[in-house]
């Protein structure tokens, strides 16, 4: 039967306490400036210029509504799993416990891939910012000085994660709110000057170019932009009260989708015209020029286009750091698990997954590609591969969320105890479900548009999860958990 409220949190509690060395030195105001700001980097910074060229501004903002409309739906879904089971395998624990260990170890791999290719993406995009200053310099240098410093952060402490991970996406917070009043007084010229108004929704055959399959061909862009609000629950096993602090964190997503995503993208689109050169498109090599440089140029705000230039670099960069922090905890919690090589299970002293992150980290040296292929080009196979991946992992969050509200009740639990309950059950699952089988075979249409290595990088991804999920299943002769047999403890 289900536990009292006092209960569940000291059950969560002495769950954290005992994970194996594991310390928890995150705290409430870590855990929510990394729910409001952690996800904000190199998608919507850097990305967002090529959805609002290729679909038009109206076509970018219903694609980014989309996406975001699905991925609130993917984090209460997690929130209500996350602050009830606060472990560091997340979603992997909760698709082994409550869907089929098969399902669990190819999830967990699968989002291992998404954040360790995500780590590659972020510092690529680094050096391409760097290159805004020194035009004529090497990626490698850059991408691998991003690397070690990263590296170090991690290797530090927990604690040390958590408190660059505030402050970073503190200075996020901050440009992007100084970026939309700058934005809202172009659009209306209180700045002075002519006012921007709402013509370049008209332009051309703005607001949507190219319909609905310039929609979908954006989708990824999106998607890669929303990759990483899953940090919140992967860091719920070293956070300090889980069971309070973790349903307080997903209660900012829905403010945080609205304001810093969606907003953010309609200003973009009504300031800048699609047609720009300057906005990022496949084959431009110089994407280092983000649409929101591009808006304070065009304000005259020259030092703050600079300025905007390095809240960039502290963006991507936080958007790997919590990569590199995301993919050596799964791999931890994986080894732990007996689903990865024991030796990743380890901690040294401070409680960090040694092994794991250095091998999470030696992924991210497949950024310096960028020196042989170009920069634009890596980034952008990179970016669909990782958001394939993400598409995949928030997938399996809604598989396993229906499992676990359907075993709750069917082992006769009291919702009202739930830490936090997602609203609309079961729609909100449903409808991620629906959206992404969508999002996922939409791609099929555009697949004339892409070239080999593209469509190489973008759907390998499907067939690995497949390989995972059944090669698994045969060796290990797994089985679905019946929803009365769900284990609902933790086994430390």
């Amino acid at each position: 039967m289900g536990k009292s409220e006092k209960e569940l949190s000291t059950f969560n509690d002495h769950a954290v306490e005992k994970e194996k060395g594991l310390q928890r030195k995150l705290q409430a105001r870590h855990l929510t400036m990394m729910a409001i700001g952690g996800a904000i980097g190199t998608g919507l910074f850097v990305s967002s210029g090529s959805a609002i060229s290729t679909a038009g501004p109206g076509g970018a903002l219903v694609a980014y509504i989309l996406v975001g409309a699905m991925v609130y739906f993917v984090m209460t879904s997690l929130g209500e799993m996350a602050s009830f089971m606060p472990v560091s395998g997340s979603f992997e624990t909760h698709a082994t416990k409550f869907v089929d260990p098969a399902f669990g170890f190819a999830l967990g791999w699968n989002y291992w891939y998404t954040t360790a290719i995500t780590l590659p993406a972020d510092l690529t995009a680094a050096s391409m910012i760097m290159h805004y200053w020194f035009p004529n310099s090497s990626s490698l240098l850059w991408s691998g000085l991003a690397l070690a410093l990263l590296l170090l952060l991690n290797i530090l402490s927990v604690k040390g994660y958590g408190e660059s991970e505030y402050w970073f996406a503190s200075i996020k917070v901050v440009a992007i709110i100084i970026f939309l009043v700058v934005g809202v007084a172009m659009i209306f010229g209180i700045m002075g000057g002519q006012a921007v108004g709402f013509g370049n929704f008209t332009t051309g055959d703005a607001p949507f170019h190219g319909g609905l399959l310039s929609i979908f061909s954006v989708i990824l862009v999106a998607g890669f932009a929303f990759q990483g609000t899953e940090v919140v629950a992967t860091a719920a096993g070293e956070t300090e009260d889980p069971a309070k602090n973790v349903p307080k964190a997903i209660r900012t997503i829905f403010w945080r989708i609205l304001f810093f995503y969606v907003l953010t993208i309609f200003v973009v689109g009504l300031i800048i015209p699609y047609t720009d050169p300057n906005l990022l498109k496949t084959g431009i090599e110089n994407v280092s020029i983000s649409p929101f440089t591009l808006v304070f140029k065009r304000a005259g705000l020259a030092f703050a286009a600079s300025a905007m230039n390095a809240v960039l670099l502290t963006s991507v960069l936080s958007a790997a750091n919590s990569a590199m922090y995301g993919s050596s905890r799964m791999l931890w919690a994986l080894a732990k698990e007996g689903k990865a090589p024991r030796a990743f299970a380890k901690l040294n002293s401070r409680g960090i997954p040694m092994l794991a992150l250095l091998f999470t980290s030696i992924i991210g040296v497949s950024a310096f590609l960028s020196s042989f292929f170009g920069s634009g080009s890596v980034f952008l196979w990179l970016m669909n591969a990782s958001a394939m991946t993400g598409f995949i992992k928030w997938l399996g969050i809604a598989v396993s969320h229906y499992r676990f509200r359907k075993a709750y009740i069917a082992q006769g639990r009291d919702l009202s105890q739930l830490p936090y309950k997602a609203k609309w059950f079961p729609l909100g699952p449903i409808i991620t479900i629906l959206f992404l089988v969508i999002f996922v075979f939409g791609q099929v249409v555009l697949i004339n548009d892409y070239g080999l290595v593209e469509i190489v990088s973008t759907y390998i991804s499907i067939p690995a999860f497949l390989l995972l999920w059944f090669g698994y299943k045969i060796i290990k002769k797994t089985k679905v958990v019946p929803l009365k047999e769900c284990d609902f403890d933790v086994k430390i």
